[in-house]
């Protein structure tokens, strides 16, 4: 299993997916499998893990737009999709793409060694019963797959058992997929207990985790800015961290906004959402070796923790007495863990959980400490995964435009309708006239004011007018880069009228261009053949 080379010598890969499963196969596999890791934390990694599409799992309570969401993006309706305002999503559906449209029930979904899906297997047959895969050709699903999951039930409802553990089977998906949307209704904010329990099941992926505030075009701006204050203090008294997961806010789905006070903050808000969904693609890669990563340090510390307990353990009389002391003081075993080996106590599993996982366990079959196996994962986390960092960067480099595409994203690539489209510095984009040429008077009053020589202001001038404007100095300074044309540094009263434009669109909170665009180029300038980048 360990060859003889020289363990400063990284492996050698053909590609980052190879790699990923070699690694895992051959160094971090032997160490779980020894210690019973798949027993306590996560189900042994296979082929299709490394290999299959990044995945989007929605989660939220019923009727907050889950459904509605997906197919919002796909512009399509998928296989078994339900829509209406009682709890109808009752299944875990994985949106995939697939020449024929159909449906794949779950027993025979998780013994298809192609899908990731396998290892569900575990939850039994009442889950299983609850799990389908909806196949369709869609543009949008050729670059990612889609996991739609069971309204998650407030009040009353939730007392009703769903036959299996729903935070687990979350949890095992979270484990997997590459973002993480947890949805909310802004017309009815509640987070019942099923819901704080979810959250706090999904606390370890916070890094993959998003929110989307849905359905915000219902209430006005006042009641809004309450609801989006209401929902970011009840996220932090559950997730119990400072830091603040990162919220959307809009109406996803393809209807008239019934209040559209707030049209331009929703653009830009879906806009923001799209492009991180359409960056997933490019990312996957880096997340599968962070999520390796994660997965060698939970196993590196459960070997300790297991080795530990198994050397406490005596050879023949009072076994049972002795588990239950060690369990009890497991805190302790911890904390002496983290002494020894100088590790960080955020890498240890939950105490409580772990306690309660052991009581099953019989410890006189757990393993004691093997140094073999540790340094094979010391070594992988070591060297193998910073050349597996540099084959990530060449991937990335080889495919620039990997991108989701089709679908609700194709909307507002470009055209009329893209985002920030004659706003801004493309305000006159498609007029005629020279859009500058509008309020170029009022701006020519005060460059007569400022003695020009030969028709033209000095730097010197100019600056006492512009820095009027109270604008930082790196941003004036771009400004006069694209104003002077001709770079003469002189402004005549055409290139000092545009400064005074592009500082109106600073000033009005959109970005400066990083060339002067064509539209906004001053007309006697137009016919010079001259570089206008900065």
């Amino acid at each position: 299993m360990f060859r003889t080379r020289d363990k400063k010598t990284p492996e050698q890969f053909q590609d980052v997916s190879q790699g990923l499963k070699k690694l895992y196969r051959t160094k971090l596999f032997p160490l779980e499998d020894s210690y019973q890791f798949h027993d306590f934390h996560s189900p042994a990694l296979e082929d299709a893990d490394f290999d299959n599409k990044p995945m989007v799992l929605l989660v939220g309570q019923y009727s907050t737009g889950k459904t509605t969401f997906i197919r919002h993006l796909m512009e399509q309706d998928f296989p078994g999709m339900r829509i209406g305002p009682e709890p109808t999503t009752d299944s875990f559906i994985a949106v995939m793409h697939g020449d024929q449209d159909g449906m794949i029930p779950g027993n025979a979904l998780v013994v298809d060694p192609k899908k990731p899906f396998r290892k569900l297997s575990a939850f039994g047959n009442a889950f299983l019963n609850r799990f389908t895969c909806a196949q369709m050709s869609n543009p949008v699903l050729e670059s990612i797959s889609i996991i739609d999951t069971p309204g998650i039930l407030s009040g009353e409802k939730q007392r009703i058992s769903r036959g299996y553990d729903f935070a687990a089977v979350l949890e095992w998906f979270a484990e997997r997929v590459d973002r993480i949307i947890l949805l909310f209704d802004a017309h009815k904010l509640d987070i019942s207990d099923e819901f704080s329990e979810v959250i706090r099941a999904l606390k370890n992926h916070e890094d993959k985790m998003r929110v989307v505030l849905n359905k915000a075009d219902q209430i006005n701006t006042q009641q809004l800015m309450r609801v989006y204050g209401a929902l970011m203090w009840s996220l932090g008294k559950i997730i119990n961290t400072p830091e603040v997961v990162r919220v959307y806010i809009g109406s996803f789905w393809a209807q008239p906004l019934l209040i559209p006070d707030n049209r331009k903050l929703f653009e830009a808000e879906e806009q923001d959402l799209f492009q991180d969904i359409q960056g997933l693609p490019r990312n996957a890669a880096i997340r599968k070796l962070n999520d390796l990563i994660k997965r060698a340090r939970l196993a590196k510390v459960h070997a300790y923790i297991i080795s530990s307990l198994k050397k406490e353990m005596p050879s023949v009389f009072g076994k049972e007495n002795k588990k239950k002391e060690l369990i009890a003081n497991l805190g302790e075993t911890y904390l002496k863990i983290e002494r020894e080996h100088q590790i960080s106590p955020g890498d240890f599993p939950k105490l409580k959980k772990m306690q309660e996982l052991l009581a099953g366990h019989d410890f006189s079959k757990f393993s004691t400490m093997k140094p073999k196996l540790l340094e094979a994962v010391e070594d992988m986390l070591a060297n193998d995964i910073a050349c597996l960092m540099t084959l990530v960067r060449q991937e990335e480099a080889a495919m620039p435009s990997q991108a989701v595409h089709g679908g609700a994203f194709e909307g507002t690539m470009s055209g009329p309708f893209g985002h920030g489209y004659g706003e801004g510095a493309g305000e006159g984009i498609d007029e005629l006239e020279w859009v500058v040429g509008r309020d170029k008077p009022s701006y020519d009053e005060i460059f007569y004011t400022l003695s020009p020589i030969n028709g033209k202001v000095s730097g010197a001038a100019a600056k006492k007018e512009m820095v009027k404007s109270k604008l930082p100095n790196t941003v004036l300074g771009k400004i006069w880069k694209l104003a002077d044309v001709d770079k003469d540094g002189y402004l005549d009263d055409e290139e000092f009228a545009l400064a005074n434009h592009l500082i109106k669109v600073k000033l009005e909170g959109h970005e400066l261009p990083g060339k002067l665009p064509e539209h906004l180029v001053p007309p006697s300038k137009r016919h010079q053949e001259i570089d206008m980048g900065e």
